[in-house]
């Protein structure tokens, strides 16, 4: 039963994922053109600061998936009940303080963002923030019900809960837009989903897992070693939030709401990029762990740093060089003219972030050796200058100047530094990595510069052009980069799913 849960709950987080990024493509444009630029800002500008109070959660919704597992296995029924309802109690307190905060926020909408909006703009983002901030109380306290689910491996209950939410809410969210109804009616509509998403986990928990909840059992001594547990999650979460919400907050804060907007839309296709990575190496993590584990040489644990990077950059590469010979064309027609900057914006998060994402191998080894330390610490100092820098040019250089900001500092920080502290502090042959993936971008870079320069002798003004255009790249790209970029093994790996839909399709025929 528990196999079937896992494999269904990794299938379905495919369909999951896949299912988000054609959402994003198809529902974003429409979204666009009947919110407009402003009310769209409004609407991610707003989101952004609210989103900062979900750092309140401390890290602890993943503490409670991990201590949850392990009371399980060891048979510590009274412990894991006993944990249960410290954490409604300690989240219910959380939710004031979010609500204290949100309040906070509430009251000072016009000292943050007076100088750059409209008196009509403040009074719709006074609404949303209040809509937001109880979206986000109520969460907090029910929070705890989905993440037991994860913790008893239900995951097909869970992601088909997903599934049906992202589906129902596109379409009303399509309907709500038809009928004129904009940034208040979409929060809104979020809200109904969430309070019922999390009432239904409720259920679950309750009825289906019958789970029970002891107050009277509070554990001072068990709550530090959680803490302990979750102080790292917790700085990711800060550093996280520093990177890619506080340019939105800025441009608020100092340009325009349309100017949020733009930023915002990049930040989407950024998420969008960021998922090919992530998707390919949660296959290579079980593993990796065992290495470390049974201390295997660090030749060995360095020979698959360098291959998993290999072929992640074999998706990521493709990826990029699509995006920059076709990536102007394709933002100016999905999202409109007046998003052209998205481009540029968006190029000064793909290019950069390419290194941590096809190295993301290397955040598994520190945590299987319980080095994630420097890393962490690391992240703080670079986002603090992110920020830093955003601040400075934000009036004069806009949401490009942002971005900008965050493209320099994730250079320092994710590649220059965290490829010298790989080599000298983890012994990964990072130079060897570095020859490798310079041999596989000969094809990147010829083909890529070439089909640039032919793009911009072509007006490729439709859809239907753009696609055909990328279409006859892509026929030219993948053969030519399946022999000259690839290894024989990479090869054989890419064969594998390949083979297994031919022999799928001759048994059926």
């Amino acid at each position: 039963m528990k196999v079937n849960q896992l494999k269904a709950g990794a299938v379905l987080s495919y369909v999951i994922l896949g299912l988000s990024n054609v959402v994003g493509l198809l529902y974003t444009p429409y979204m666009l053109r009947m919110m407009g630029q402003s009310e769209f800002g409004l609407y991610s500008l707003v989101g952004s600061v609210v989103a900062y109070l979900t750092i309140l959660d401390l890290g602890f919704g993943n503490a409670i998936i991990r201590y949850t597992a392990k009371f399980r296995a060891e048979g510590k029924t009274d412990e894991q009940y006993s944990m249960f309802g410290m954490f409604i109690v300690l989240y219910s307190f959380i939710a004031l303080l979010a609500l204290a905060a949100g309040l906070a926020l509430y009251f000072n909408v016009e000292a943050i963002f007076g100088n750059a909006m409209s008196a009509d703009e403040l009074g719709k983002a006074r609404i949303l923030m209040l809509l937001m901030v109880f979206n986000l109380v109520f969460t907090f306290p029910f929070s705890i019900f989905g993440s037991i689910i994860t913790a008893y491996e239900d995951f097909i209950f869970q992601k088909v809960v997903q599934i049906v939410r992202i589906v129902l809410n596109t379409l009303l969210m399509v309907l709500l837009l038809k009928f004129g109804y904009r940034a208040i009616g979409m929060v809104v509509l979020i809200t109904i989903f969430n309070v019922a998403s999390q009432l239904v986990n409720f259920w679950y928990c309750k009825y289906r897992i019958k789970v029970k909840f002891y107050f009277n059992k509070f554990k001072w001594g068990f709550l530090r070693e959680v803490a302990m547990y979750s102080f790292f999650i917790f700085l990711n979460a800060i550093i996280d939030k520093i990177y890619w919400s506080t340019g939105q907050i800025v441009l608020g804060a100092f340009v325009s709401t349309a100017a949020v907007a733009i930023f915002a839309v990049g930040i989407q296709l950024e998420n969008m990029y960021m998922n090919f990575s992530t998707a390919i190496s949660g296959v290579f993590l079980p593993r990796v762990t065992a290495m470390t584990t049974y201390e295997q040489s660090n030749k060995a644990i360095s020979d698959l740093f360098i291959r998993t990077g290999r072929i992640q950059y074999i998706i990521m590469a493709f990826i990029l060089t699509g995006f920059i010979v076709f990536g102007k064309q394709f933002v100016i027609l999905w999202a409109g003219p007046n998003y052209a900057d998205v481009y540029t914006i968006s190029l000064l998060f793909f290019i950069p972030l390419t290194v941590p994402l096809i190295q993301n191998l290397g955040i598994t080894i520190l945590q299987a050796r319980n080095n994630v330390q420097f890393r962490a610490l690391l992240y703080i100092v670079i986002a603090i200058l992110s920020l830093g820098l955003q601040l400075l040019v934000v009036k004069k250089y806009g949401g490009i100047g942002c971005a900008a900001a965050i493209c320099i500092a994730i250079v320092i920080g994710h590649i220059i530094v965290m490829n010298i502290y790989y080599y000298k502090k983890q012994a990964i042959d990072i130079p060897k990595f570095w020859k490798e993936i310079a041999k596989m971008s000969v094809t990147p870079l010829i083909l890529g510069s070439g089909a640039y320069f032919l793009m911009s002798l072509i007006n490729v003004n439709t859809i239907l052009t753009l696609g055909l255009s990328i279409i006859l790249f892509s026929l030219i790209y993948l053969p030519v980069f399946w022999f000259v970029g690839m290894n024989e093994s990479e090869r054989e790996l890419m064969n594998k799913p390949l083979n297994r839909v031919l022999k799928t399709l001759k048994i059926r025929r």
